[in-house]
This record gives C-alpha cells, sequence and structure tokens, in this order.
C-alpha cells in the first residue's frame, strides 16, 4: 500500500524531472496529475494512486514549499468539488480518461445546470425535458443561477426523460457541451453589481448517449453524489485559523482600537469562537471523508458556513461605521470565482446573502440534517407516488 514515504517521494521525482520554476505551470500540472499526484485517493491512471486520502496534505506541503504552481481551485471549483466525484463514481472509463485530466489541470471550466424557475428548493420538480433520438438526446428547457456558466466549457445536467413517473423519478443526469447549438447564456447581474450567475437556455441541444452518468431514469441517485459533494465543498473547505471571513474583521480589530468597544468586543468573540469550531469541524468531516462517501453532515456544515458568513460580514460593517457603508466597484462584471476576501465589507455582507441560497437552501438543509443527521421524521408529502405530469404547477 501507497505510504507517506512513497508520495513524497514521488513528489520529489516530479519537481526533479519538471522544476517549477523552468516548466510552464500547464505542463506542471498535466506532469502532475500523469504521476498520481492530483487527488491521490483516485485511481491510477485516472491522477490518483489508489491512496488514502490523507496523503494529500504530504503532497501539497512538498510541492507548496517547492514553489509549485497549484491548479487554481476557486475559478474550477465546480469542477473539482462537483463534476469529477460524480463522473468518478458513474462515468464509463472513455467519459473518465475523456474528462478528469483537463477538468483537474483547469482546461476545461465545468459548471451545474440543476435549478430551475420553477425548481429551486424543490429541485426534483424540474422541467427541462430530454427526449432520445437515436444515439443521442434532444434537451429543451431553462435553468437558472448558474455559477460561471459564461466561462464553461462543460456541465453536469439533470433532465426528465419520463413524465409519467413520480417526480424523484423518471430523471436522467448528463454531461452537456456549453459550446453546442441551441445553448444561450445570459447574464444574471446580484445585488453586488456582479452576474457571477447565469441563466441558461436549451433549445434542440443534442448530448450523446455517451455522455450520460448512470442509468437512465436514476438521475437523482446521481444528483445526490454531485450534492452531498457540493456541500462539502463549499462548508468544510480547508482553512487556517482565522481563514475565510472572521480573518479580515479580526485584522481590523487589531489594526484600528478606535472602532472598538465592549459590545463588539462580546460578539467578535463568540463569532470567532464559533468560526474556530466550524473549522475544525470541517477538519474531521474531511478525516471522515478519507474512509468513504461525503454524507449528510456535509449539509450541516454548510448551514454553519452560511450563517456565519451572513453574521461576521453584518458585524464588520457594523464595526467599521460610516465605512462599513462604502462600496467599492458596482461596474457590472462577469467574474470567473467569487472573491470574498479579496474586496471590501461592503462587498461581503451583500454577496454573504446569498450563502443561505446557493449549494442548497438553509430551510432544505435543516430538513436533511433533522431527518437523515438526528433521525426525526419526514414531513408528509403528498406528491411522492403521483406522476409529475399531474401535479399542479
Amino acid at each position: 500500500m501507497t505510504d507517506a514515504t512513497d508520495v513524497r517521494n514521488r513528489t520529489k521525482e516530479l519537481l526533479a524531472a519538471h522544476p517549477p520554476a523552468g516548466t510552464d505551470r500547464t505542463d506542471f500540472l498535466k506532469a502532475r496529475f500523469d504521476a498520481g499526484l492530483a487527488w491521490v485517493h483516485y485511481p491510477e491512471g485516472l491522477g490518483g494512486l489508489d491512496a488514502p486520502r490523507t496523503l494529500q496534505t504530504a503532497v501539497d506541503a512538498e510541492l507548496t514549499a517547492a514553489g509549485a504552481p497549484d491548479n487554481d481551485p476557486r475559478r474550477i471549483g465546480i469542477g473539482l468539488g462537483m463534476a469529477a466525484p460524480t463522473i468518478l463514481k458513474y462515468g464509463s472509463e472513455e467519459v473518465k480518461q475523456r474528462f478528469l485530466r483537463p477538468l483537474w489541470v483547469g482546461e476545461e471550466v465545468w459548471c451545474q445546470l440543476f435549478s430551475e424557475p420553477g425548481a429551486g428548493s424543490d429541485l426534483a420538480a424540474l422541467g427541462t425535458r430530454a427526449v432520445r433520438d437515436g444515439d443521442d438526446w434532444v434537451i429543451n428547457g431553462q435553468k437558472v443561477w448558474t455559477s460561471s456558466a459564461h466561462v464553461a466549457r462543460w456541465a453536469i445536467l439533470i433532465a426528465r426523460t419520463d413524465p409519467d413517473l413520480p417526480k424523484h423519478r423518471g430523471i436522467t443526469y448528463f454531461i452537456c457541451d456549453m459550446t453546442d447549438p441551441g445553448v444561450e447564456v445570459r447574464p444574471l447581474r446580484q445585488i453586488t453589481g456582479e452576474a457571477e450567475f447565469n441563466e441558461v437556455f436549451l433549445t434542440n441541444v443534442r448530448i450523446p448517449d455517451a455522455h450520460r452518468l448512470g442509468e437512465v431514469g436514476e438521475g437523482w441517485k446521481v444528483a445526490q453524489t454531485t450534492l452531498m459533494n457540493e456541500r462539502v465543498s463549499i462548508g468544510g473547505s480547508r482553512l487556517p485559523r482565522e481563514g475565510g471571513m472572521i480573518g479580515p474583521i479580526a485584522q481590523t480589530w487589531r489594526e484600528r482600537p478606535e472602532l472598538r468597544n465592549h459590545d463588539l468586543h462580546q460578539r467578535l468573540l463568540t463569532l470567532w469562537v464559533e468560526a474556530e469550531v466550524a473549522r475544525l469541524a470541517g477538519e474531521r468531516l474531511r478525516q471522515q471523508l478519507a474512509a468513504g462517501q461525503p454524507g449528510p453532515e456535509g449539509s450541516g456544515m454548510k448551514l454553519a458556513f452560511a450563517r456565519l458568513n451572513q453574521e461576521i460580514s453584518g458585524l464588520e460593517v457594523e464595526l467599521l461605521g460610516e465605512e462599513g457603508l462604502l462600496y467599492d466597484d458596482w461596474t457590472m462584471s462577469r467574474p470567473d470565482f467569487v472573491d470574498f476576501t479579496g474586496r471590501d465589507a461592503g462587498y461581503r455582507y451583500l454577496r454573504s446573502k446569498g450563502n443561505s441560497i446557493e449549494g442548497g437552501t438553509s430551510e432544505v438543509l435543516l430538513n436533511i440534517v433533522a431527518e437523515r443527521v438526528l433521525g426525526l421524521p419526514s414531513e408528509p408529502r403528498n406528491d411522492k407516488d403521483v406522476a409529475w405530469k399531474d401535479l399542479a404547477r
């Protein structure tokens, strides 16, 4: 079995053969993937070594110390955190070989075509249709709140293939080429002034059956893999102490003593402790992931992430007083990713409002935690066995 010594030796061999200072960034990342050091817990030949996930830390530490480039994970987060684990679990060997390397290297950006105007919190009510036509599926419908669709090459997509079945059945999961005819991306300007979100219109888009993940009609099961990984990637990302939203306000507190008062001090201490508890809980969650697939605990982490971000950003604006009412730039732009710590307090305050909606609303996640973590009885549903086509809309 591969151990820490093995991965360190492989990492040193990679650095010797491809010195970061003299190697093109993309070439280095490709070599890292081919050496099995991209994600060591993935299979050999797919960027991994079939090694324990915990050994990734040793690889990352060696590469960081050597000044090696990373794959810009914020820009390709949907591909890394959502598409990749789903492709690994449900994709054919050809699909894995085609998509995982350019995804990890960052040559191809991914987006997620799940939510719809009439199917957000109740995702299973989606109405985008996929109709079989020979070796292809013809897709028609509309998706919304799609991060990075304006820069994405590929998308993970769920569509309804059988309207005669109840809403959680009759859904199938596909990989969609965002450059295909019939795919139209329109920006959605947000409260921040930016448009990192988009709405996507699909008109007679043809997807080959070879780009289907999972069996026909089992898309809801496949989507659960995506959603559980999404919530872990949003709420359980690895942070140093005072990483994330708590960092800027803690720095301001130390550097601006004239802003302090007793009430703000007590509230900041409370949020600092809660942020540290959430960080350590995230570490524990990642250790659990090393032994298997993500579970509903990721929903709890994502809940905490949303609440803390909103409370911390609100306190930061209050701490800054009149300065907190300023906003650095309202120019319409379409960024590649969300940059919470690279902007001012006003941006953090406004953008964090979306944290309790994106990646599953807090209300839906509370239900998941109640039913799947605490074992409480589920809410009664009268549409569970009703054909989707007969549901009131």
